[in-house]
């Protein structure tokens, strides 16, 4: 499994490029026996090459190399710091610059969204712009977001939102990299997906009867009777 890290922060040391750290280290923990390359990068270093991919349209060859790896990851972990209540402008950057040479490089991707900040106040910057960034972008974004203030550093709760959010991105990537249901041929000719049972989807675990179906139309009782029923003397 392939991780990429991007993180977006600017200090050295950096909060941010720390948040990013142990989310990929839970997400290692997290694949088990699925063996885990993490790498990251750090926009800072990227800085001029993004700032030039937008006045020349052509990405350097670090930015070039940073965009192969996003777009060829399994999965991916994004942490910004925020700024005036929302991502830091390096880091919308970089993900326009990203798009605008490939549109397609996200799509499908499971996406880990995660940002750092002085005061918890600034939490909803992951439902209100990253969400929304990555699935503008067609990234498959984990429900669980990952928000660390100042005062979360070495206090309970950030350790079980990591792990929650590693877990899910690892549970994500391996699905999204699974093959469909195995298909088999059927007496006619034609081909059905298989479900766990090994009857085709609809059918009894013998393949002759079918199975009622719970969205079926025939079954469906009219409103108008069974608000009857509910009246006195129904």
């Amino acid at each position: 499994m392939r991780i990429v890290v991007v993180s977006a922060g600017l200090s050295v040391p950096s909060s941010t490029r720390l948040l990013g750290d142990r989310l990929a280290s839970a997400a290692v923990a997290a694949a088990g026996a699925d063996p885990a390359d993490v790498r990251v990068i750090e926009l800072r270093d990227l800085a001029v090459e993004i700032a030039h991919t937008f006045t020349n349209g052509f990405p350097g060859p670090a930015l070039s190399d940073a965009f192969d790896a996003v777009g060829g990851a399994d999965a991916l972990i994004v942490v910004t710091p925020v700024f005036s209540a929302s991502y830091s402008g390096l880091f919308k950057s970089f993900f326009d610059a990203l798009s605008s040479t490939d549109t397609e490089a996200l799509t499908g991707t499971p996406v880990l969204i995660a940002a750092t900040g002085g005061s918890a106040r600034h939490s909803l910057v992951l439902d209100h712009a990253l969400r929304p960034l990555f699935s503008y972008l067609r990234a498959v974004v984990v429900p669980t977001g990952v928000y660390a203030a100042s005062e979360d550093w070495g206090a309970e709760g950030l350790d079980a939102r990591i792990g929650r959010a590693a877990g899910e991105l690892v549970a994500l990537a391996a699905g999204t990299s699974a093959r469909s249901l195995p298909r088999q041929a059927a007496p006619d000719g034609a081909v059905r997906a298989v479900n766990g049972s090994g009857a085709a989807p609809g059918r009894g675990a013998s393949g002759s009867a079918p199975l009622p179906r719970k969205d079926s139309f025939e079954n469906v009782t009219p409103f108008e009777e069974r608000l009857a029923a509910l009246r006195p003397g129904g």
